[in-house]
């Protein structure tokens, strides 16, 4: 009988098999994987959380600082508000101040309001309260589109500070609005509009209103 060992063939194929270039390729690509997740890990992912975490704690001192800021502007916006207002009026006042009203100033400030698209000289404030702001006032806010030239003066005389204007218009609202511009008018104060008479215009055959304004002059 025959006898056949085996045992050696198994080992020298297993021999073989350990030395596959193949497998040691898989395990180079084993190592080579683990090795870039490792870097990957030390080069981009802890620099990243290192800087979230630094953006962070910026953060959080930003708004810090801006809460403290915040209590120590309390009542800022008042304050700045009433500088303002106490500035504009120091403006007003040196406005005035620098405004000399002679008879040719009186003069020249009715010519301007009696112009189209002219306003009369104002102050500040009353320059806010003709205005359509929040701290305007209806009754002192005139027509900005009147037509002056639906008015037409007559006289005026100056007797001691105190004025009288007369003319005519052509309607009553016309008085109304060059009333309001006397009114508005930092040349004159307790402007008074004495009311408007029809009378027949014997030149052309119509109608006007004969107007009398009184106030006293601002010297």
């Amino acid at each position: 009988m025959i006898k056949i060992n085996l045992l050696p063939q198994k080992r020298q194929r297993n021999r073989v098999a350990s030395s596959d270039p193949s497998s040691k390729h898989v395990m180079f690509g084993v190592i080579g994987l683990a090795a870039a997740g490792v870097a990957v890990v030390l080069l981009v992912d802890r620099p990243k959380r290192s800087k979230l975490n630094e953006l962070a704690a910026a953060n959080a001192q930003l708004d810090s600082d801006i809460r403290s800021k915040t209590q120590q502007l309390e009542g800022y916006d008042e304050l700045k508000k009433a500088a303002d207002e106490a500035d504009e009026r120091y403006k007003s006042i040196l406005r005035l101040l620098a405004t000399k009203v002679v008879p040719a100033n009186v003069l020249h400030e009715l010519g301007e309001i009696m112009m189209p698209s002219k306003y009369p000289t104002m102050t500040e404030d009353m320059a806010k309260r003709t205005g359509s702001g929040p701290e305007g006032d209806p009754n002192k806010r005139f027509q900005a589109d009147w037509d002056a030239s639906h008015v037409w003066l007559s006289s005026f005389t100056d007797t001691g500070g105190t004025f009288k204007l007369e003319g005519g218009a052509q309607s009553e609202s016309d008085i109304t609005q060059l009333s309001k511009r006397l009114s508005a008018s930092a040349y004159f104060v307790d402007v008074t509009p004495a009311g408007g008479e029809r009378v027949a215009d014997s030149a052309n055959g119509g109608n006007y209103y004969k107007f009398t304004i009184t106030g006293r002059v601002a010297y």
